[in-house]
């Protein structure tokens, strides 16, 4: 257990700050993709964000990554441990929906 299951997520705006609405990653084979940025939120010490490309619209899916800050501008890391992802993606819930909207 992280610790961060039960606690409420902090909206925060770094990213927008940073980058705007929207921000360009390069994936592993070297081609770019543009992604909005959903959101962005602290949960317990750590700082997340959601983001959604075009296609990810479509299907109403959102990527999580962890936000770093490395010389004053935000970086972003994947998500590698399974339950501080889920954790994540519980938070961004909470952002999105009260108790009663859940679907």
């Amino acid at each position: 257990m992280s610790g961060t299951e039960h606690q409420s997520p902090k909206e925060l705006n770094s990213l927008k700050e940073a980058f705007g609405k929207d921000i360009q990653l390069i994936a592993e084979d070297g081609g770019a993709e543009i992604y909005d940025i959903k959101a962005e939120f602290q949960l317990g010490d750590h700082i997340y964000a959601a983001l959604q490309s075009d296609i990810m619209r479509g299907e109403d899916e959102v990527e999580l990554f962890r936000v770093v800050h490395a010389g004053g501008e935000p970086q972003l890391e994947t998500i590698e441990d399974d339950e501080e992802w889920e954790a994540a993606s519980e938070a961004y819930d909470d952002l999105l929906f009260t108790d009663n909207e859940r679907p």
